[in-house]
């Protein structure tokens, strides 16, 4: 069978059976099908090993319109993308090039940026000791979103994708529906639910989404169209950032390492912090260890420069 045509089929699987976001299948689509126009989609038994090794050395000499390489990571999620498909294909008893024949790039250890402890109160501090003309509403919304973005460790979009119904303002955890359609449990902290709570005695409208735009008029026919959107809360944290008086970058994931950061510091077992982040794999949790390891500051504590002691 030709390729694109299996391709077709495996793009409506990672919608119907896997419920993977829109935005994960079109990354997919767009993998898959520069792989097939770059080997001339021929039938699946005719892919072997040195497409796979030729693709590769494609892709790292690709010059993109910036006239930069593609970064090794997008390489990889390119490959990635085509061994997820081969697996599929062999649950389909489909007989192709066994998926563990095609190799990942090698990565350096990820750099994980965090917010120190004095950076993070005066970001959290901001919305409030601002003097800016922002009227109460807004000021409490932003407050709101810093204080819960740090509490739960929610990806930006998992936050803005939040309805009213999804809290329970008398209880302090609450189920996230996040990637992949998983299912887990955030806590809030008695700072996150208390501007949580200022926040929706000032609200007024009626609409179902737990954080809203305050810029415009309210939409009654279209809520989504209210909701607050993931470049927003991108921007009020850079606001927040610079005045703060934070001069590196800021991000909302940011927040979220510092989430995971602060637990791993302070002792939490780090299969906690894998489910509470919504780590399908505890490798990806792993990122964080190389900040955290009390046992390495320990020894080195207790064995190094002794002369000082």
């Amino acid at each position: 069978m030709k390729l694109n045509k299996l391709i077709q089929q495996f793009i409506i699987y990672l919608e119907i059976e896997k419920g993977y976001s829109a935005e994960t299948i079109r990354n997919y689509n767009f993998y898959l099908k520069r792989f097939c126009n770059w080997v001339k989609n021929p039938d699946i038994s005719e892919i072997s090993s040195k497409n796979i090794k030729d693709y590769r050395l494609f892709l790292n000499r690709l010059i993109k319109k910036d006239q930069q390489t593609i970064k090794k990571n997008t390489q990889n999620y390119h490959l990635i993308a085509i061994r997820s498909f081969f697996k599929y294909l062999i649950k389909q008893d489909i007989p192709c090039l066994p998926p563990d024949k095609i190799e990942l790039a090698k990565m350096p250890m990820r750099q994980v940026d965090f917010l120190e402890s004095h950076e993070l109160l005066n970001l959290l501090e901001a919305p409030i000791l601002a003097k800016n003309k922002e009227n109460n509403i807004i000021k409490y919304r932003d407050k709101a979103i810093l204080e819960v973005l740090f509490s739960t460790g929610l990806r930006v979009s998992e936050l803005t994708n939040l309805k009213r119904e999804n809290i329970n303002l008398e209880k302090t955890d609450f189920t996230i529906r996040g990637k992949g359609e998983k299912l887990r449990i955030v806590f809030l902290s008695n700072q996150a639910l208390y501007w949580l709570k200022r926040y929706l005695s000032e609200r007024k409208d009626i609409s179902l989404w737990l954080f809203i735009r305050h810029d415009r008029a309210l939409n009654t026919k279209k809520d989504d169209y209210n909701k607050i959107t993931p470049r927003s809360i991108q921007r009020l944290v850079i606001k927040y950032t610079k005045i703060a008086g934070i001069t590196k970058k800021i991000t909302p994931h940011i927040i979220r390492h510092s989430f995971a950061t602060d637990l791993l510091i302070n002792g939490a077992d780090i299969r906690a912090v894998q489910e509470m982040l919504g780590h399908s794999s505890i490798t990806t949790t792993q990122i964080y260890t190389h900040v955290t390891n009390k046992q390495l500051k320990e020894v080195h504590e207790a064995f190094h420069n002794k002369h000082d002691k």
